[in-house]
Formats: C-alpha cells, structure tokens, sequence
C-alpha cells in the first residue's frame, strides 16, 4: 500500500447497527428486494426487530373485479401470487417479532394467507384488518387463536360479529381497543356488552349510530376510557322517524361524563361529517385518502 493510501472497507464489513439504521430509510419493496441475499451480514441486519416491529402492507392493493356472487370479488392470480411472495419474504425476514399488522383495505386476503401470517407472527398486538370477501369464519377464528397478545384490532364492518368477539375474548386476554370502520348497530352494541365488557378505547366514527345504541355502549362498557364517534350520524330513538340529531343532549352527555376522553364532532363545517352524511352514514373508504381509514383520532394502544 502507498503512503497516504486509506484501507477501503466493504459494505458486509459495516457494523450491523449502522446496516439497520440505513434499511430503516428503505421502505418494504426496498428492504425485500434482494438486500437479504447480498452477504450474511446483510441478512444479519434485515432481520433486526427494529425493521420489523410493524409490517404495513397498506402501500399494497389487490388487482380485482366486483362479481354478483359471493366472495363478491374476484381477485387476479398475479396479484395473489405477489401478495404471497411479499409475505413470505417479510415473515421470514421478521423472525416472528411483528408487533403491528396493517393491510390496505383493498388488499383481498385469502384464509390461507391470513392463516400463514398469523403462524409467522405470533406475537402480534395491532391488527387493521383488509376487507373481509374472502376470510371465512374458520380463517379469522384459526388467526385470532394464535394471537393471544392481539390488543387492539380495526376491522371493517362484518355481517355477523358475535363469533369474532367470542373469539376475541377467549383467546385475547389483553385485548383492549376496537376500530370499527363500518355500522355499528344493535346487535353489535350488545355483542361488545357480551363479549368484550373489559374494552377501554372503543371507535365507531364515520357511520350511522343509534341513540339506542349509544346508550347501551355508555352504559354497558363500565370499563370504557375512550369513546370516538366523530362524524356519526346521530339518529333519534325509534319508532319515531329517523331524525339526524345537530347536537347531542344532556342526557348523553352525562353519562359520557365519566369517560376519560369522549371524542365528538358534528359540524357541518368538517368535512368528514359531509363525507359521512354523502354517503349516507355507510361511509365508502375506498374512495377517499388511502391512509384514511387505518388511522383516527385516537391514538392506538399498540403501536
């Protein structure tokens, strides 16, 4: 070596803490492009739970048709294939240390990817759930079972919710929060009576809410600390006509009182309350921003 020449040091001689503090900058398509297979290093720092604490896979869509008959969707091949592949690569990589899961909406996922996500990661604490055409009853119960951590779950709106709730419960002793980002009825209202009366942080914005059902989470969830229903349609007690309340009354209001944070907002000024009156209280995410309905206005338990 000449005078004056510096020794030159490779990449996979990198210290690995800098190697992680690098991918962190890369996003998902970056990070399982190929990065893994450079050198053992490299898969060394890939691997970091630091990268993998949360796995988004709301930056993927599903390439589908809408059919007459049920799953009422019909999802193109290649777009399962590199659902599965991107899965497969990041749950390897993660080495079960996913702590947050998030899909897109629109992302179609089918039982058995959901059952192998599930398997891969184990440890889960966050869940927002993509829509549920092609996730059967057996699907959703075999996943739920295998995340007895899960803490906190967003989910769209589901035809029958009793059998996820009871699922919950039996096998999700620290659940605590729930996102719903569909109707919440009265059958819902007293399956979280039922099911899950311990909940904490309860969010049903964007949708059409009975002062019924109103009632009876207030009542009824003695362990309640955080209420969200921001840009609900508020409707009258039947079986008087529906009438979209301007402003909540006292009544409510009282029993609120005990909450620690009770989240409201029906302004016509806002325009999530337009949105949501547009759409007739069953609001349609898929037509709005695309990190809209993963995120609220209440922080997560689990992040």
């Amino acid at each position: 070596m000449e005078e004056g020449d510096c020794p030159v040091r490779r990449w996979e001689d990198l210290d690995i803490d800098i190697l992680v503090k690098i991918f962190q900058s890369f996003d998902l398509f970056e990070l399982t492009s190929g990065l893994a297979q450079v050198c053992s290093a490299w898969r060394l720092a890939c691997s970091d739970q630091l990268l993998w604490k949360t796995l988004d896979l709301s930056v993927l869509k599903s390439n589908f048709i809408k059919i007459p008959l049920e799953p009422y969707v019909y999802v193109d091949c290649q777009s399962d294939t590199t659902l599965t592949r991107l899965l497969k690569i990041c749950l390897n990589l993660s080495r079960g240390n996913i702590l947050t899961l998030i899909f897109h909406y629109n992302l179609y996922v089918s039982d058995n990817q959901l059952t192998y996500t599930a398997e891969r990661c184990p440890r889960l604490k966050r869940l927002v759930m993509p829509a549920w055409n092609r996730i059967k009853k057996t699907g959703i119960c075999r996943a739920i079972r295998i995340w007895e951590d899960l803490e906190s779950l967003t989910m769209p709106s589901i035809a029958n919710p009793p059998y996820v709730m009871e699922e919950i419960a039996r096998n999700c002793k620290k659940f605590a929060e729930l996102k719903i980002m569909g109707p919440c009825d009265m059958l819902f209202a007293n399956t979280l009576v039922e099911f899950l009366p311990n909940l904490k942080v309860l969010s049903v914005r964007c949708t059409m809410l009975s002062k019924p059902v109103l009632i009876i989470i207030l009542d009824e969830l003695k362990k309640l600390e955080v209420l969200n229903i921001s840009h609900c349609l508020i409707t009258e007690v039947p079986p008087a006509p529906k009438k979209i309340l301007t402003k909540l009354d006292e009544s409510i209001l009282e029993k609120a009182s005990r909450l620690r944070k009770f989240i409201t907002c029906m302004s016509d000024s806002c325009i999530m309350c337009q949105r949501t009156r547009n759409d007739e209280g069953l609001m349609r995410w898929y037509k709005y921003e695309e990190d809209l309905w993963k995120v609220d206005e209440v922080r997560s338990l689990a992040i």
